[in-house]
């Protein structure tokens, strides 16, 4: 049962602190390591029992178990976009009813809330929470860990930033980057140009034939971000790369896109086209999230629901056909910019929505073993 006892705002501010005061970019594995342990000691704390660390090539993962048969998992993740030093430019601070600070939204907030509402909950059997090191570069690390935990808990709750305000994420888009390398022929730019083959043109017909691929019509964006070519300005360019942002809301959007960078071809004699990546977040589809955003509204009524077009670690669990919600964690905004920012009076109210949700799928399956004995 759930307790009728409030959480304090205060304590979990201060987790709040401890955990952005830890920078956790991803890929640095010592900074990692160390915010993984500040993780583990925060669960420790609050919850008791042992949050394992779990190594990767991509830093370490954090597991905790409160034991029984399994059936939810708490999902979040640890590592934030920001370079070592941020939280010298911006430091963590609260004032005016805001909480700023590198990783506050996206998404250490919501981290502290969903356990600081566990530990409202006098039986916690059958929860288990994992943060991961690797969500901000693509979670290939973490993947198999993810969907091996959900498979066996049956239903995931994610506690990504919310939604603006405050709603819940019930569908988010597939995404994912692709990589078009162009190489071409150096020559002389002023001497000999028509002896090169030029990858810089090249890649600009490359351009145009992927912005073509975008619907926007039907929630598919195709977006080249970055490109780069060239060596000399007297040269022509030998090799030219371009870099591409995918969204998709379907696996038939998904499966057309990646089939459509598999054919590009070239346009000038010569010159050659590799590419790689894939739509690598499959799409969450709202039905995923339909069964607990009717339990979360029960718990909160007025709450509100969107699709979104970013991506997060419960696409994955929403293509393995478990039921899944996101945007549990912070209220607030800002996620990946300096004006980052979580709302202080809405904390307890989050807390205390993961907890009903918690509960609320205990005694589901709780009569669902009554009725299978």
């Amino acid at each position: 049962m759930h307790k009728t006892v409030d959480v304090s705002v205060d304590a979990m501010l201060e987790d709040l602190r401890t955990l952005v005061e830890i920078e956790s970019p991803s890929r640095d594995l010592h900074a990692l390591t160390a915010s993984a342990e500040a993780v583990a000691a925060v669960i420790e704390s609050r919850l008791g029992g042992q949050a394992r660390l779990i190594a990767s090539d991509a830093g370490p993962h954090v597991h905790w178990s409160a034991g029984g048969d399994p059936t939810v998992l708490i999902l979040g993740h640890h590592d934030t976009v920001f370079p070592l030093g941020t939280l010298e430019r911006r430091p963590f601070a609260v004032e005016d009813g805001h909480a700023t600070g590198p990783g506050v939204f996206d998404m250490l907030g919501g981290l502290v809330q969903a356990i600081h509402g566990l530990a409202t909950l006098d039986d916690r059997s059958g929860v288990e929470i994992l943060v991961t090191a690797d969500e901000e570069v693509g979670s290939r690390s973490s993947r198999a860990l993810i969907e091996e935990r959900a498979l066996a808990c049956g239903a995931v709750l994610v506690c990504e930033g919310a939604a603006e305000g405050g709603g819940l994420k019930t569908g988010r888009k597939g995404c994912g980057t692709f990589q078009v390398s162009v190489t071409g022929r150096a020559s002389h730019a002023g001497l000999e140009p028509a002896a090169g083959v030029n990858a810089l043109i090249e890649a600009s017909h490359q351009v145009l034939d992927i912005a073509a691929l975008g619907r926007p019509d039907i929630g598919t964006t195709v977006t080249p971000t970055v490109a780069s070519a060239g060596t000399l300005d007297n040269v022509v360019p030998a090799e030219a790369t371009v870099i591409v942002d995918v969204r998709v809301e379907s696996a038939d959007e998904k499966d057309r896109i990646e089939a459509a960078f598999a054919g590009l071809a070239p346009h000038l004699d010569e010159a050659e086209i590799a590419v790689q990546g894939a739509v690598s977040r499959p799409p969450m589809p709202e039905s995923a999230s339909a069964e607990l955003f009717a339990v979360a509204r029960r718990l909160l009524p007025g709450l509100e629901g969107t699709a979104v077009g970013g991506g997060s670690d419960g696409n994955f669990t929403a293509a393995l056909g478990v039921p899944t919600l996101d945007g549990l964690g912070a209220v607030g905004g800002g996620a990946h910019a300096d004006h980052e920012y979580l709302v202080t009076g809405a904390m307890a109210e989050r807390a205390h929505l993961v907890a009903g949700l918690v509960n609320a799928r205990q005694n589901a399956a709780e009569k669902e073993s009554l009725r299978d004995r």
